[in-house]
């Protein structure tokens, strides 16, 4: 028996298409998805740097061959410059930040996000769904940044009605590291992202550092942008560690 998604009650609560209610996203059940039936999601967000990938360039070509193009769905929505606070529909921090990237309202792109969801989603049946997160730079100063990928995840598994999410994170790159301005702050940010996805059972993160480097004038700097290589080495990279989770957990 199939049940209705939560996505429905979201696409209503965010205003109907056309006047009129859409039909929602059917999460498989139990005797389906051993029958390996159903479409993979795979939602990709995050601010420049996904921005600068691709899908069609690697990601969708390596899980395409992984799946079958028919069993697919791919939806990317990323904004440049944007806080985590951006994706998080509350604030997590005591007192609430005046400086840094703040939002006037919260949670604004991930509902932008949701939106592109529920429209590819639409009378779907899901087997698995993917997160793949690419973002951090613009929260250096943000001491909260483990509980907002916390209260992202959650976000994710009540409006999309799938507990079983996994999560893809690219920790941010080496850029920075060799200077002190918000030194702390980069490496907070990269030891927040890995322990995160170690830590959830269903998460795994990728390496950055080698996909931002390039000379300039003569020497080498790791660029806070990756060179056009790197955005498909990233792409191919993610759709690795997708693949993986999505295999190992249907063991």
């Amino acid at each position: 028996m199939l049940r209705i998604s939560a996505l429905l009650a979201f696409s209503l609560s965010v205003g109907c298409v056309r006047g009129q209610s859409q039909p929602a996203a059917s999460v498989l059940s139990p005797q389906a998805i051993a029958a390996d039936v159903g479409k993979h999601l795979f939602i990709l967000s995050g601010q420049s740097n996904m921005v600068g990938l691709k899908p069609e360039q690697s990601f969708t070509p390596a899980v395409t061959t992984a799946f079958g193009a028919e069993r697919i769905l791919v939806v990317k929505n990323a904004h440049s410059g944007q806080s985590i606070r951006s994706w998080c529909k509350t604030n997590l921090e005591d007192p609430p930040p005046t400086v840094g990237r703040v939002p006037k309202v919260r949670g604004n792109l991930y509902h932008l996000l949701m939106k592109k969801v529920t429209a590819m989603v639409e009378g779907e049946q899901i087997q698995t769904i993917t997160f793949v997160w690419m973002q951090g730079e613009s929260d250096l100063r943000n001491t909260a940044y483990r509980a907002y990928l916390d209260a992202l995840l959650k976000q994710l598994q009540d409006d999309l009605d799938f507990k079983d999410i996994n999560f893809v994170i690219g920790r941010i790159s080496d850029n920075g590291l060799d200077q002190t301005k918000r030194l702390e702050g980069r490496k907070a940010i990269r030891r927040t992202q890995v322990e995160f996805a170690e830590f959830y059972e269903r998460g795994s993160w990728i390496d950055t550092d080698d996909l931002n480097d390039r000379m300039q004038r003569g020497t080498l700097i790791h660029d806070l942008h990756y060179t056009p290589e790197g955005y498909k080495i990233l792409g191919e990279r993610f759709a690795k560690h997708a693949i993986n989770l999505i295999k190992a957990n249907a063991k």
